[in-house]
């Protein structure tokens, strides 16, 4: 998994230890991940919640009990969701007893965040206004508008260009109601924006005005993007899924007309499996990548560590029927000895899949980035890009660019009883390859690693051609979520967040396809005499659009740059505080994590408030137009 994640799972989950009859009062936490601290719940509840807690549910969450999600895992989950749960859903049984306050309680301990009365409810389309247009089939191919995951939109169909991109303004934005961040990447088709959510809803929202179609409501949320199956336009019998997968690792197929669920099924059976990547669709395969949060559960010393092995699955799209598996670690773990603290120890494990899969129609396969091994010894497919037959999950090559990297939380709390010894450097890969061409026409398979480091492989072979470290690279550094290509340039975002500051080097960097040289560099200045907690880094994903890229970056702006040379052509500060058109008051942030602009027809699409590794949240969908 990539440190966005663990680190905030790490504070969230693990931070609010028993100490002395108290618990560290969740104002503060909520301030260090620059949340809003009227979400911290009442310290006395979090208490209740936390004896409760104990006494309940600890002996199978705190114990990697099969199936039984751990804290940190739950502590991502919106507080609705798991008052819900205890009500009505699977957990129902264990909670019989509680009264209602104990169940609030219950869910914003685990959350650290206030469970409000009555959400805001999202402004719903009138009565047979804005029907489904089945003569609009879906403009993106999976990962991008173009097949090879390039990020890339053609200036026809974006309806964009360098002339009319400084008469952008904002048209309308949505406030995601009950959601403190927003982290999945939005589709289109049908005349909808189709897009999860923080609580665990998704939304079909009318592009035109901004109201709500449908609403659907997953068990957790929704941290991947959203896949639409494709139609021929103006076909009457046409029936659109629209696929996801949430943060307990569940997988959905809806109708995407209706939002009735067709199908859902559990990807893995590991409990602290999760879905972060967007699933990728090719000839009837849903291809779904299988991330997981133990390395999080791992900083509990009493936490078994770790058992769970990163895999691709390809499903049936029309019946959720599993067609084949494959791990990244090739055996399951066993059991080898016990730590300090007297928990059992289990090796291999770890090699998480947690961006979008990238499929090569004409090859016939599809390649995957892999994280880190959490226990050792690290095996031979983690940090490493992987090309799969696509039609049996047959590894055809593997090129593992980092070897020995075998890392946890725990490496970072005091105790470290779950750390592997000699751990790190913590190098993983949360971008998705980009297949695309040089511009002598020669294919390329383009790599970026949080080390910073962007390679160009064979995607015949997986040989390296070329390798440039761009930024500083780290933990938290390099390359996070994504890069574009368009017309022989790879476009590449760096956050560098973290220490040492004086190494970084953040910013949005164009490198040519066929040498990896570095052509320019743009460098944000907006936090130039602002406060500390204002980032200048880029961990989001740009998209290129002909002679512009549009990115957006950590400190909430966005941007349209000259594809040419970087040169600035018009931004927009997305953090502020405004009115949506569902009548509340909605709250920008960052642009980061797998979040990045959608152009069509003139329009932009992006949402803002990623809200994780010190990022600044929020909970808004935002659409400009060009005037």
């Amino acid at each position: 998994m990539g440190w966005n994640w663990r680190m905030a799972g790490c504070v969230l989950g693990l931070g609010f230890a028993l100490a002395g009859g108290a618990i560290a009062v969740a104002a503060d936490v909520a301030s260090m991940l620059n949340a809003d601290p009227r979400e911290a719940p009442d310290p006395r509840r979090v208490q209740r919640g936390a004896e409760i807690y104990i006494e309940r549910c600890g002996s199978c969450h705190d114990a990697g009990v099969n199936r039984a999600p751990s804290k940190v895992m739950l502590s991502m989950v919106a507080p609705r969701s798991i008052e819900a749960t205890l009500s009505q859903g699977v957990m129902k049984a264990m909670a019989e007893g509680l009264s209602d306050e104990d169940k609030r309680s219950v869910a914003e301990y685990i959350a650290q965040k206030r469970l409000q009365a009555a959400p805001p409810s999202p402004r719903m389309c009138a009565a047979g206004a804005s029907p489904f247009d089945l003569n609009e089939p879906p403009p993106l191919a999976g990962w991008g508008f173009a097949p090879g995951s390039v990020h890339a939109i053609p200036p026809e169909t974006a309806g964009l260009t360098p002339a009319a991109a400084p008469s952008l303004k904002l048209k309308w934005a949505l406030a995601f109601p009950n959601a403190l961040r927003a982290r999945s990447q939005p589709t289109l088709g049908g005349g909808a924006i189709l897009v999860g959510s923080h609580d665990g809803s998704v939304f079909a929202i009318d592009r035109a005005t901004g109201c709500t179609r449908w609403v659907f409501q997953a068990a957790a949320e929704v941290r991947s993007g959203v896949t639409l199956t494709p139609w021929t336009a103006g076909d009457a019998k046409a029936r659109p899924l629209l696929t996801f997968g949430d943060l307990l690792g569940n997988v959905y197929a809806l109708d995407a007309r209706t939002g009735a669920q067709v199908w859902r099924i559990k990807a893995d059976p590991h409990p602290n499996a999760t879905i972060t990547g967007t699933p990728a669709l090719f000839e009837g395969k849903l291809l779904v990548p299988v991330s997981s949060l133990e390395e999080a559960s791992a900083a509990d010393a009493r936490y078994p560590c770790c058992s769970f092995r990163g895999s691709l699955i390809a499903f049936d799209v029309k019946t959720g029927a599993r067609l084949w598996q494959t791990f990244t670690v090739d055996r399951p773990a066993v059991e080898q000895g016990v730590n300090p603290a007297g928990a059992a120890r289990f090796t291999p494990s770890g090699a998480a899949i947690w961006s979008a899969p990238t499929v090569d129609a004409r090859r016939r396969r599809v390649y995957v980035a892999t994280g880190d091994n959490y226990t050792q010894p690290a095996t031979a497919y983690s940090d490493a890009i992987l090309a799969l037959d696509v039609d049996s999950g047959r590894i055809v090559w593997a090129n593992q660019v980092t070897e020995g990297d075998a890392w946890n939380v725990s490496c970072m709390v005091p105790d470290r009883h779950n750390c592997p010894d000699d751990a790190g450097p913590d190098h993983d890969f949360g971008a998705p390859p980009v297949l695309a061409e040089a511009a002598d026409g020669q294919p390329f398979l383009l790599a970026g690693q949080k080390s910073g480091v962007v390679y160009g492989l064979d995607p015949d072979t997986g040989k390296l051609r070329w390798k440039t470290k761009v930024g500083r690279g780290g933990a938290a550094g390099g390359v996070n979520f994504g890069m574009s290509a368009q017309d022989g340039r790879v476009f590449v975002p760096i956050t560098d967040y973290g220490p040492p500051a004086d190494e970084a080097k953040p910013g949005l960097y164009a490198l040519d396809i066929k040498t990896g040289r570095v052509l320019w560099r743009f460098q944000s200045t907006a936090c130039e005499g602002q406060p500390a907690g204002c980032l200048s880094g880029f961990g989001g994903v740009p998209t290129a659009v002909g002679r512009l890229v549009l990115v957006g970056g950590d400190d909430g702006r966005l941007r349209a740059l000259a594809a040419d040379s970087g040169a600035l052509i018009w931004e927009s500060d997305t953090a502020t505080r405004l009115t949506t058109v569902n009548g509340e008051t909605g709250q920008g942030g960052a642009i980061a994590g797998g979040l990045g602009p959608i152009a069509y027809q003139g329009m932009v699409v992006v949402p803002s408030g990623h809200g994780f590794t010190g990022k600044k949240p929020g909970n808004l969908l935002m659409v400009f137009a060009a005037e």
